[in-house]
């Protein structure tokens, strides 16, 4: 009979916030697999837990994901656990997940802090609609990319990044979302030191120039739609063509443009199409 997979949610900073549910599991397992089992020793030892240690990261998750496939298919019970928060969420996590499903074997999770979703509810930015980008590319031009295929996008956007990192992302977002989009910057989460700096991404640009960043960062971007919400309608004045090519002009494809332009202006997109088309 096969193990099963517990996907164990650790403290991001308070060791007050690991569950008892979290601390049942770990002692009842029969083995732990942990991004950096250095960490995850201080976290055992601090609630006096021993149990056997593996490393499971992104430099060897193809071997050590097989050998902890075989330890659950010989009816082992395995956690795993991230460096912090809540695993399989931008991590290698999700391939062990992935070949649990494959080959049959339960996987649960053991609810805990996610630092993205604290972070976003502590923003005072929109929570109704969001999306979780994960950390940007450290290569100039992906991260580039990455940014202007997001920037009209109406959702919350949730980036995760490096301290070192922080000043040239920041760069970046003035450049793809403007220096008027409101961000918050979240740092040192539920530890005493806990920061949250709600501002414009130009204000925030400015600020870091002048303050070294420091500890891991989640940075919590408004998305286009509330932007447009927070501004007059400017589209009375022009003409749905007018419209229809200010985005084009912005780098928009014209089926994209009419499609922008009609949920602008709350009209169909045929109308929209019918309109811009007309000679």
């Amino acid at each position: 009979m096969n193990g099963k997979l517990y996907l164990c949610a650790t403290p991001i900073g308070n060791l007050g916030d690991v569950s008892p549910r979290c601390l049942e599991v770990f002692n009842s397992v029969d083995i732990i697999a942990a991004e950096d089992t250095r960490r995850t020793l201080q976290l055992l030892n601090h609630f006096e837990i021993s149990k056997p240690l593996t490393s499971y990261h992104e430099h060897n998750k193809r071997e050590k994901g097989e050998y902890i496939i075989s330890l659950l298919k010989n009816g082992k019970n395995a956690v795993l656990v991230s460096d912090a928060g809540t695993p399989a969420i931008s991590d290698p996590g999700e391939d062990l997940v992935k070949l649990c499903i494959e080959n049959d074997i339960d996987v649960t999770s053991i609810p805990g802090p996610v630092a993205g979703i604290n972070a976003l509810i502590l923003s005072g930015l929109s929570t109704r609609r969001f999306a979780f980008e994960g950390f940007l590319s450290v290569n100039k031009r992906h991260r580039k990319e990455h940014l202007e295929s997001v920037k009209n996008d109406m959702r919350t956007l949730i980036f995760y990044e490096a301290p070192h990192k922080l000043k040239n992302t920041l760069a970046d977002m003035e450049n793809a979302f403007g220096s008027d989009r409101r961000i918050a910057l979240a740092r040192e989460l539920t530890k005493i030191h806990e920061e949250v700096r709600r501002c414009t991404i130009g204000e925030a640009v400015k600020f870091y120039s002048e303050n070294n960043p420091r500890g891991e960062y989640v940075l919590i971007i408004e998305g286009a739609q509330e932007i447009e919400n927070n501004e007059e309608n400017i589209w009375e004045d022009i003409s749905v063509k007018d419209h229809v090519n200010k985005y084009i002009a912005e780098g928009m494809t014209s089926k994209d443009a009419i499609k922008k332009t009609a949920l602008d202006r709350k009209l169909p997109k045929r109308d929209v199409y019918n309109e811009y088309h007309k000679e």
